[in-house]
């Protein structure tokens, strides 16, 4: 079962829950046992939550145009890399490398937040978050998602809304 805490900003916090602290963005941590030997990150945080995977949204770094971009997805579904090049008026999208996300947000994968990154990346959320009064999303490793509403996390993170999920 998921432990929660309101507003984490005690030592060991990661840049994720920092940035939200900072920003006076209220939050809620979902804490749970990562299992390594599960398929989906996205599907065991929504398992160990109990929240619809409809609300949790997984962090994804594609590449449009030769610049690293975050796409931010429900775990129910999956990009759609044409539509996340339209949203940021690109051509051409791909995903990246996996070295290079890693290096680029500070952040390992499967706990790549949209938040806190070392670099900070045009970000593109999809429009579903909007029928949601909370998400969830990395809050920068594996066994920790943050739960937020999703204006605040379009607003601190400079996010474009754009139909890029599909399914």
């Amino acid at each position: 079962m998921a432990k929660k805490q309101k507003k984490q900003a005690q030592a060991g916090g990661t840049p994720a829950t920092v940035a939200l602290t900072a920003a006076g963005t209220t939050f809620t941590v979902h804490s749970y046992e990562h299992d390594p030997a599960h398929p989906s990150y996205g599907d065991e945080a929504a398992e160990a939550m109990g929240v619809s995977p409809d609300r949790v949204f997984k962090t994804l770094v594609a590449e449009v145009d030769g610049a690293l971009t975050v796409a931010i997805v429900p775990v129910a579904g999956s990009l759609d890399l044409k539509a996340l090049a339209a949203a940021v008026s690109g051509k051409r999208a791909a995903m990246a490398d996996p070295a290079a996300a890693e290096r680029t947000t500070g952040y390992v994968r499967g706990g790549i937040s949209p938040l806190g990154q070392r670099k900070k990346l045009r970000t593109v959320l999809d429009d579903s978050a909007s029928a949601h009064p909370t998400i969830c999303v990395s809050a920068g490793r594996r066994g920790l998602e943050v739960e937020l509403a999703p204006g605040d996390l379009a607003s601190l993170t400079d996010a474009v809304l754009a139909p890029i999920g599909r399914g």
